[in-house]
Order: C-alpha cells, then sequence, then structure tokens
C-alpha cells in the first residue's frame, strides 16, 4: 500500500511540496472557469501555482480561454517529463 501522502498523486513520480496558507479558501478565490479546469486536471494542482500561471495570461491581455490553454500545455509537458523519468 502506498504511503497515505502519496495517494492522490498517482504514479506520476512528481515530489511533494510542504504547502502552507488555507488552500481551501485560495481555491474558493479562483474564477470559476479556473477552479472547474482544476477539478478537471490529471496532476494534483495547488491553487497558488494554478493562480499564477493565469494571472501571468491576465496580465499579457490574454482571455480565460489562452489562460486555460496555457495550464493545459504546462500540464501535458509536465505529464511527458514525468512519463520519459
Amino acid at each position: 500500500m502506498p504511503h497515505p501522502r502519496r495517494r492522490n498523486l498517482g504514479a506520476t513520480g512528481l515530489p511533494i511540496r510542504k504547502r502552507t496558507g488555507n488552500a481551501m479558501t485560495e481555491y474558493d478565490r479562483l474564477p470559476p472557469s479556473l477552479r472547474a479546469w482544476m477539478q478537471e486536471a490529471a496532476l494534483p494542482w495547488s491553487p497558488r501555482s494554478c493562480r499564477s500561471i493565469w494571472m501571468k495570461v491576465k496580465q499579457d491581455g490574454g482571455t480565460d480561454r489562452q489562460a486555460i490553454a496555457r495550464l493545459a500545455a504546462v500540464e501535458a509537458a509536465m505529464l511527458k517529463r514525468a512519463a520519459e523519468a
């Protein structure tokens, strides 16, 4: 049986990181379309990292759709890297 803290990471081999703050409060403050994307994400994203990518795209004049596309591209790259390891 896997270690209790590793159950929701699946077989990706991603490192476990210590989280600070209240992740649920941060999640509740995200835009609805970002929360919807996180619910369907293949990896266990933190609200803080998603918000960081989201805000970067939005500050550059991007739309919600472009921000979601950027998040999906980052996730795909992470999955590819994990598969190669």
